[in-house]
């Protein structure tokens, strides 16, 4: 089972990973819902490198970024979950929109996103994470699922 840290400890822990010549692969997003898409996504970036740090948004910049009623479940409790699935070894909650400032402190060898992106060079931290010497790639199956629809779906039935 995975564990949930401050970046703090996180920080520290990767160091000792990496002390051990381990490498770090690196997830972020909402996980708002989990659904099997979420799975598929960290499964494939847990492959990528012999750990996983899935990074989530804080409830204030999913609220900004999804509107009003989001997240559904609070940042803590979405961090719990994460960390109960196989492929995660460590969940971090940050701030902002974007995981740049977090990406380029922990330094991960590999920040995963989803296909949706069609190059890594699309995706908004490429430039963050090259600059470092890290790699960026795609994983996951096509984006057939999300967490917006599953809620739509939910508030449709009878």
């Amino acid at each position: 089972m995975g564990q949930h840290l401050e970046v703090d400890e996180l920080e520290l822990a990767l160091e000792q990973h990496r002390a051990a010549g381990r490498t770090v692969s690196f997830a972020n997003g909402h996980f708002d819902l989990l659904h099997v898409g979420h799975l598929r996504y960290l499964s494939d970036a847990r492959a990528q490198a012999d750990l996983l740090v899935v990074a989530i948004n804080d409830d204030d910049s999913v609220a900004s970024l999804k509107g009003a009623g989001r997240p559904v479940v609070p940042a803590a409790e979405r961090a719990e979950l994460l960390a109960a699935l196989e492929p995660v070894d460590y969940v971090v909650v940050f701030d902002g929109d974007s995981p740049a400032p977090l990406l380029e402190r922990l330094r991960p060898d590999v920040h995963c996103k989803g296909p949706d992106y069609g190059t890594p060079e699309r995706v908004p931290e490429y430039e963050t994470v090259r600059a470092y010497g890290g790699r960026t790639a795609l994983v996951g199956d096509p984006k057939d699922h999300n967490t917006s629809d599953l809620i739509a779906k939910v508030r449709s039935l009878p």
